[in-house]
């Protein structure tokens, strides 16, 4: 396998333990020749601590790791070089597989939807594209979005790999209860204080008239294209009110994509340079183009734009759940009836509100566990007292009002096989998968070049990487 990084094609076959590649700033290394009016560059020479099937990783990828978990707050001073290196060398191998693995796909339309995103968060968290393009060391948005994408794909590449791995692992009753008895009763795990949570939500309405106001708009501009010869991607810049819009609004799709339904549906519904006419998704209202089919695949571009709510429905919100909250509190509607007929939580409505735990499946969250937003809801809560009105918002950005209660609480106990079977089940199925990796691990480090360079060859890693 050849490597091509930083002008210097690598042989993965034949490195030699003080390769190194060139990727920072100090070797000067001539780019162009004398009489071009650039200027040569201050290069770093970086050294390569491990090859990882078709993978390099860098000693500066050990470096930065560290460096990121400080930014995020973690502790990483116990944890040593060699430990990140086995992490980063176990991510490589994942991806490496998924790679040769043709079931195992990665949508790019995804991967650039939630780049354009994450680029937009981090540009809010650090105040301007300047400051994060000098906080990244990257020359434009370009390169950094690039280098985004790298890691989001490898991400996903590697998490779908396991996910593959453990899909179809199960475990029975029986493989339940045998985990379980062969735990000693002074070892058994102890659970912390349980509660159960319902809640009943009221969205703020938008008012029939703003959405009529956004389809003209969608129809103008639609007209503007298809009668005056408008472009559909500068309009798309100006317009379009998500992430895609400073690439024209443009994507690329497949029918496996997690989208919209209603928004593929409409998409693989038109034909080459068709545009369609205004439609809603859950997003909010779009118009769709298709540039190029190409195969199973889509070159699309869309404008979305979205209604606003206006100060009269949210107020008229605020005070239809606060008046539902005063009922329940009088004794005049109980919370359950109150949340199956009049709360807008599709998901929750017909269960009385009742919260899913996403991590075990039941409804039971452990205080010690649960997402700080939740602790802070639920902490002081009795049962069954009702909390004040609270404010949130969906996936969307939709701002929505909400009250809580707490049905029952648990207090902390030493698991039961009985009562907390489904706890005890989540605990034999997550050994049962570990084992399943571990085993996936071992045989595949087997068949994959590895090679460890330079100060790594002296780590005891967990994992058999340097194959003794």
């Amino acid at each position: 396998m050849i490597f091509l990084l930083g002008g210097i094609h690598v042989n993965a076959q034949n490195l030699k333990d003080s390769t190194l590649v060139v990727t920072g700033e100090e070797k000067e290394v001539p780019l162009v020749k004398k009489d071009t009016v650039q200027k040569k560059k201050r290069m770093k020479a970086d050294g390569v601590a491990a090859v990882v099937g078709d993978y390099l990783i860098l000693e500066s990828d050990i470096t930065k790791m560290r460096e990121d978990m400080k930014n995020q707050g973690l502790s990483s001073e116990e944890i040593t070089n060699c430990q990140l290196a086995g992490r980063l060398m176990e991510n490589k191998l994942y991806v490496h597989k998924a790679q040769q693995d043709t079931t195992i796909l990665v949508s790019e339309a995804r991967i650039s939807g939630m780049t354009d995103q994450q680029l937009s968060r981090m540009e809010q968290q650090i105040g301007s594209m300047d400051k994060l393009l000098e906080f990244y060391r990257k020359e434009s948005v370009e390169e950094l979005r690039k280098e985004l994408i790298r890691i989001n794909k490898e991400r996903e590449l590697a998490n779908s790999m396991q996910d593959k791995i453990v899909e179809n692992i199960e475990v029975t009753p029986e493989e339940v209860r045998e985990f379980f008895n062969k735990i000693p009763e002074d070892e058994r795990p102890k659970f912390g204080d349980e509660v159960e949570i319902a809640q009943i939500v009221i969205e703020p309405e938008i008012p029939e008239e703003e959405k009529q106001k956004v389809i003209k708009q969608l129809n103008d501009i639609r007209n503007d294209i298809i009668e005056n010869g408008a472009s559909f991607a500068t309009k798309a810049v100006l317009y379009s009110e998500d992430g895609t819009s400073a690439k024209g609004g443009k994507l690329t799709i497949t029918r496996e994509d997690p989208l919209d339904k209603d928004f593929k549906q409409i998409a693989f519904s038109l034909r080459e340079g068709e545009i369609s006419k205004p439609f809603k998704s859950e997003f909010g209202y779009h118009i769709v183009t298709v540039d190029k089919v190409r195969g199973q695949k889509l070159d699309i571009r869309h404008i979305i734009i979205t209604p606003e709510v206006t100060e009269e429905t949210v107020k008229n919100a605020q005070k239809k759940i606060d008046s539902i909250r005063t009922e329940i509190v009088k004794g005049n509607i109980s919370f359950d009836e109150a949340a199956r007929t009049l709360s807008d939580e599709e998901e929750t409505r017909g269960d009385g509100g009742k919260l899913i735990n996403p991590t075990t499946g039941d409804t039971r969250f452990e205080l010690t566990k649960v997402d700080p937003i939740i602790y802070d809801q639920v902490v002081n809560l009795k049962e069954n007292e009702v909390s004040l009105i609270l404010t949130d918002q969906t996936n969307t950005g939709k701002k929505f009002f909400k009250i809580i209660t707490v049905t029952n609480r648990y207090p902390e106990h030493i698991a039961d096989y009985a009562k907390d079977y489904s706890k005890i089940k989540e605990l034999a199925l997550r050994e049962k998968k570990y084992k399943a990796v571990e085993k996936w691990q071992k045989e595949t480090i087997a068949e994959t070049y590895i090679k460890i360079n330079g100060e790594y060859k002296k780590c005891s890693f967990n994992s058999n990487w340097q194959k003794k």
